[in-house]
């Protein structure tokens, strides 16, 4: 495959997604996607078989993750997009609103096309805008999955994560709730987030782990250690913050130093950003999110970018040095 792909070969792709949606809906969009190359998939748990760049909902929230979105039917409209242009894999908690963006995704897409796996966490309350504390307590966590079942429409949770692990409370108790969940047939697989390799393997004795939820991009590789382990023991790793976030540390903030690369491939810092991640490893399941459907059709464009092995190694190199 050529490895420049312009705007115009992208634009082309995603008219055909589109014709694909007035012929055949969103349900089929999805089914079609399942049939993916296999570098482009994931098989998550050993049975749920997903596109490797999936959609994280988080900001599909008012500001400070707090709250219903400013603009509600939009904030829809990107969640529809992002099936039609293929994802099959959406991440999101109850934290996020809190609330309010599990209830948007069933407001959006319920009844859910036949493949779509949407993820979920819990472990995490909001006292306010911003502000993020945790609760690992198991009758809290308990509540927290037939909660997020309701919300979501759900019979059972595909992949329920550990928002993150409390301090207070013992992994052992915590886990050991969500076990008992699993155990009943309301979730399907266990995923943890923010977590040591150490920790991992701590939680692997009372729950099956099958993805870890860890801060990594390009310019942030302090998750190395996780991954590694993650394709050794052939668990999906969710990169969060795969463009950097939103803040000064984002990808998308002028004065980039993979700006002129970018612009040697005709595609946005973000596109190559996020390409060079699908291409690190086999087990990266990247969300980036968006409430933007135009940076939402940039994002997915990504996937369709192909590094040879020299500009890979280049674009690590000048984001090291960056």
């Amino acid at each position: 495959m050529h490895n420049d792909v312009t705007r115009r070969t992208f634009l082309t792709a995603l008219s055909a997604s589109a014709a694909g949606v007035l012929t055949g809906g969103i349900h089929k969009i999805v089914a079609a996607a399942s049939a993916s190359k296999s570098e482009e998939t994931f098989l998550l748990g050993g049975d749920l078989l997903v596109n490797r760049l999936g959609f994280g909902a988080m900001r599909l929230t008012g500001e400070g993750i707090w709250g219903w979105p400013p603009d509600r039917e939009n904030a829809k409209k990107v969640l529809r997009r992002a099936v039609e242009l293929g994802v099959n894999f959406i991440d999101t908690a109850d934290a996020y609103g809190p609330e309010t963006n599990e209830l948007l995704i069933a407001e959006a897409l319920y009844p859910y096309p036949k493949g779509l796996l949407i993820a979920t966490k819990g472990g995490s309350t909001r006292p306010g805008p911003g502000q993020w504390a945790q609760d690992g307590r198991p009758e809290y966590l308990a509540q927290c999955v037939d909660k997020s079942l309701k919300r979501l429409k759900l019979e059972r949770i595909d992949l329920w994560q550990l928002h993150r692990i409390d301090r207070k409370v013992p992994v052992e108790e915590s886990l050991g709730a969500i076990k008992k969940a699993q155990d009943a047939g309301k979730i399907r697989h266990v995923g943890l987030s923010e977590v040591t390799v150490a920790e991992i393997e701590q939680a692997k004795k009372v729950v099956p782990i099958v993805s870890i939820q860890n801060r990594y991009n390009i310019t942030d590789r302090d998750s190395e250690e996780a991954l590694h382990y993650c394709e050794k023991e052939k668990m999906g790793f969710i990169p969060w913050a795969p463009i950097g976030g939103s803040g000064s540390s984002s990808l998308s903030k002028p004065g980039n130093a993979l700006e002129a690369e970018a612009k040697r491939h005709n595609v946005s810092v973000v596109q190559l950003a996020l390409a060079w991640l699908l291409q690190r490893s086999p087990v990266m399941l990247p969300i980036p999110g968006t409430s933007s459907l135009a940076h939402l059709d940039e994002n997915m464009a990504a996937e369709k970018l192909q590094l040879s092995a020299e500009e890979w190694k280049r674009i690590e190199d000048l984001a090291r040095t960056s």
